[in-house]
């Protein structure tokens, strides 16, 4: 007769098996899973089907919660609608001017009163923007695209080019913008107009967006997808427009949003020292200018388009901070 052999495994199973029977209180009991349930990575996967977004797409999430963007945004686009439309906000011909309204007080349709000339301030406050506001923006257009040219050239090639392209950078580099303007537009006394003003500003204001656009460019033309790129046979111009631009624009993007406050800056200056627009073009430092000489019996005649430059000026470079900060990752953890 065959006697069966024992099974320790199976009788100290049976064995608990009881004793949970035993001693089990109604709700607890308790239910071991087969040994060939599906795998923890499996049970703990987070199903993701949505498209990874991109820089920009971040970068949007994060400017939304920002107040200082909305204000910056708004101020900007004010500035925006006073260049552009003007006459949406004052009927009054900011040239109109009569001897006998001179330092005048406020008035019905005039809230901000007569400078010495008897010229309404508030109108010419909203036509100054004009003048101010498209300085800045041409030479801001002329600048990163001269800037971003030498800079991409110098960066990608090196060699000769960057030593050729970067010592002409460094001797503009060494001239100071507005001394430079104020030589140029010197020269061309006779000849002052806005695109007078945008080239002397041009000429001296495209270096800092060539070393900063070569910097990037050097960061990032090492990267894998350049030599994907290059393997597949992209020429240098392409590789450049559709692979490195656009994955080294973001420091672009923030000093030109900087540096446009700077350029308005300058065209003011200009003005204010008699050099720049001429008096027939409505501008904010021509008004300063004007109005220096009653400071001190009247200075909101000063103030008015004074505060007008000084809140358009820190609107984009408050911008340009707020959007330094979104682009620049450590920025988020402070």
């Amino acid at each position: 007769m065959h006697k069966e052999t024992p099974n320790p495994v199976a009788d100290t199973r049976n064995a608990a098996n009881s004793l949970v029977d035993v001693r089990a209180l109604p709700g607890q009991e308790y239910f071991i899973a087969e040994t060939d349930e599906t795998g923890l990575g499996a049970v703990d996967a987070v199903a993701d089907d949505s498209a990874p977004s991109s820089q920009w797409g971040e970068a949007w999430k994060y400017l939304r919660r920002r107040p200082l963007f909305w204000i910056s945004a708004a101020l900007i686009l004010l500035a925006l609608a006073l260049a552009l439309f003007p006459q949406l906000f004052t009927s009054t011909d900011p040239r109109e001017c009569i001897l006998s309204r001179s330092l005048a007080g406020p008035e019905s349709g005039h809230p901000f009163g007569f400078d010495r000339q008897g010229c309404d301030i508030y109108a010419r406050t909203i036509y100054g923007a004009r003048a101010s506001v498209t300085v800045g923006v041409l030479t801001t257009l002329v600048v990163t695209l001269l800037g971003t040219v030498v800079g991409a050239i110098a960066g990608f090639y090196g060699g000769f080019w960057d030593t050729l392209l970067s010592r002409l950078t460094d001797i503009f580099f060494a001239v100071p913008l507005v001394l430079a303007a104020i030589v140029v537009m010197s020269m061309f006394q006779n000849q002052r107009s806005i695109w007078m003003v945008v080239l002397a500003l041009s000429m001296f204001g495209w270096t800092q967006i060539a070393r900063i656009t070569r910097g990037a460019v050097m960061g990032v033309k090492n990267d894998e997808f350049v030599t994907a790129a290059r393997a597949l046979g992209a020429s240098n111009s392409k590789i450049i427009l559709s692979h490195i631009l656009p994955n080294a624009a973001a420091p672009i993007i923030v000093y030109a949003t900087v540096a446009l406050g700077t350029f308005i800056v300058a065209e003011a200056t200009l003005s204010f020292l008699g050099i720049g627009l001429p008096t027939t073009v409505v501008s904010w430092g021509g008004d300063i200018s004007r109005a220096q000489a009653s400071l001190r019996t009247e200075p909101m005649v000063l103030f008015y388009p004074a505060i007008a430059l000084a809140l358009t000026v820190l609107s984009f470079i408050m911008m340009g901070d707020v959007v330094r900060d979104v682009l620049d990752p450590k920025a988020r953890k402070r």
